[in-house]
């Protein structure tokens, strides 16, 4: 396994629209434990392919729940998390409530920028796993969200793209100014 370079907007590649995968190979195998550990190492709970330089409709997720409950005594050093690994191969949504939920989201492509964007709350989404089983589930909460954010990648969107032109362009202020800023 290698931790790969995440491509960081406002990078071309990540406006690139992904290819089905057709045929599920030990290469694609490769590039699935790759990017959990490219994910992990970030860290972050979601990773799509093309953030990774390959543009194919691939994207892992995992949310890591904490093993005990936290508390504001918690070292965040100490905390231990329970891994639940899933993987999505050309996934796609295939019903969206009409209620929409607001959660303040990151990227590992837009690094340490957060913003609210509003979503479906709940979508009913198919997909293909790691085994080449297609797999059917409805899902809500982060895990729609996360779904929903990692999808737009592989349609080359980001999420700072559903913000007002305002916001985006402040976000990406903020991005290339904490980029002078780590070059200095």
């Amino acid at each position: 396994m290698a931790i790969l370079p995440i491509i960081e907007a406002p990078d071309a590649r990540l406006r690139t629209i992904s290819k089905p995968v057709e045929t599920l190979t030990d290469d694609h195998r490769t590039l699935i434990a790759d990017m959990f550990e490219t994910m992990y190492d970030a860290p972050g709970i979601g990773l799509a392919a093309v953030q990774v330089g390959v543009a194919e409709r691939i994207l892992v997720i995992d949310l890591q729940r904490p093993k005990e409950p936290v508390t504001e005594d918690s070292d965040p050093e100490t905390i231990e998390y329970v891994r639940e690994p899933r993987v999505f191969i050309n996934p796609e949504i295939i019903w969206a409530s009409d209620e929409l939920s607001v959660y303040s989201e990151g990227c590992l492509s837009v690094p340490e920028q957060f913003a609210d964007v509003d979503r479906p709350a709940r979508v009913r989404a198919r997909w293909m796993d790691e085994a080449g089983v297609v797999q059917e589930a409805e899902m809500d909460g982060l895990l729609a969200t996360c779904l929903q954010h990692e999808m737009d990648h592989l349609n080359g969107v980001l999420f700072i793209d559903h913000l007002s032109k305002l916001k985006r362009d402040m976000v990406l202020k903020k991005l290339e100014k904490a980029r002078r800023a780590k070059a200095a």
